[in-house]
């Protein structure tokens, strides 16, 4: 989450006034993240979350995301509850951007991510897969094989400005990725974005999942993939084998992994660093100087990306 457009005070209490939830008594931006602008507001009746969409969300799939935080709660999935307006309607606009006002979750995410918080996420996860198996709606996912080659081409130009060879470096990943890439494994609407920061926890307990912004349909184990690179690497970036087998542990005790599976995750691994190398090498090349936002860097995924690149099989992830 960031804070990329500002809203006008009377323009923002009027916006709260169409719905039910009492009346504005403060609004905070959350600086965390780099997708859309957000607001911490807090009502006479409580906290909410209040989300304007920037350019990378495409108004077209708002509908999808809606539904889908819908139908996962109604699953018994902890998630934020988009809010109906006084007139039925959840997608409405501020500031010139579509914007949502979605429940508030109790819970921190993880500062750092320690073993016993990997079993729980593990289980999370498919506890969200199989949750979401019968969700009518699809969305493919625009961040996958194709999608990469156009951040490559976008950013190979000033790819050396951030680290020395590293136009070259995406480009040959890139060629060595896309006609290896996996497309016959069990797939289903995924989360693709199930950092520590959207994840939140009360004490030991997983209290919630945010961020469905990147939700989409494609291969269930990437998902796996995604989380492998966000929550089993220590600060140092050294990757830590005992979180990932108590995330894959957790993840089983839902959904079973088959064979092909299992073996497709160090490709599927690969792919994921090297999807969120690609994304933050746009952002931190393209993010306006005077957004309120926290870069990230995109260094630190090209790190995982090379790790992944030397395992020899999955038994280097504790598999």
């Amino acid at each position: 989450m960031a804070v990329y457009t500002e809203v006008d005070d009377a323009d923002l209490r009027a916006f709260v006034a169409g719905y039910d939830i009492g009346d504005l008594v403060s609004a905070k931006g959350i600086a965390e993240g780099v997708e859309n602008s957000n607001y911490l507001l807090q009502t006479t009746a409580g906290p909410w979350i209040l989300t304007l969409y920037e350019k990378r969300v495409a108004p077209a799939d708002l509908p999808f995301f809606m539904g889908l935080m819908q139908h996962c709660a109604a699953r018994g999935i902890d998630c934020p509850l988009p809010i109906r307006d006084r007139g039925g309607v959840v997608i409405r606009e501020l500031a010139g951007r579509p914007a949502v006002i979605v429940s508030f979750l109790q819970g921190m995410s993880p500062r750092r991510v320690e073993v016993g918080h990997c079993e729980p996420l593990g289980a999370a996860l498919a506890h969200l897969h199989m949750a979401v198996a019968d969700f009518p709606m699809r969305r493919d996912n625009a961040l996958s094989v194709a999608g990469w080659r156009q951040l490559v081409e976008q950013s190979r130009p000033r790819a050396d400005e951030v680290a020395p060879g590293l136009g070259d470096e995406i480009a040959r990943e890139m060629d060595h990725l896309e006609p290896r890439w996996p497309r016959d494994l069990p797939a289903g609407v995924i989360h693709a974005d199930l950092f520590p920061n959207n994840v939140f926890f009360l004490g030991d307990r997983l209290s919630g999942l945010i961020d469905f912004y990147f939700a989409c349909n494609d291969v269930l184990a990437y998902d796996v993939a995604i989380c492998l690179n966000a929550w089993c690497f220590e600060p140092d970036l050294s990757f830590n084998a005992t979180k990932a087998i108590r995330m894959i542990a957790g993840y089983r005790q839902r959904r079973a992994l088959g064979a092909d599976e299992i073996a497709a995750l160090p490709l599927l691994a690969r792919g994921a660093a090297f999807r969120f190398l690609l994304t933050r090498l746009y952002d931190w090349l393209n993010t306006p100087s005077g957004a309120l936002v926290k870069k990230l860097d995109p260094l630190e995924y090209l790190r995982k990306l090379r790790f992944h690149r030397s395992v020899r099989s999955v038994a280097d992830y504790g598999v």
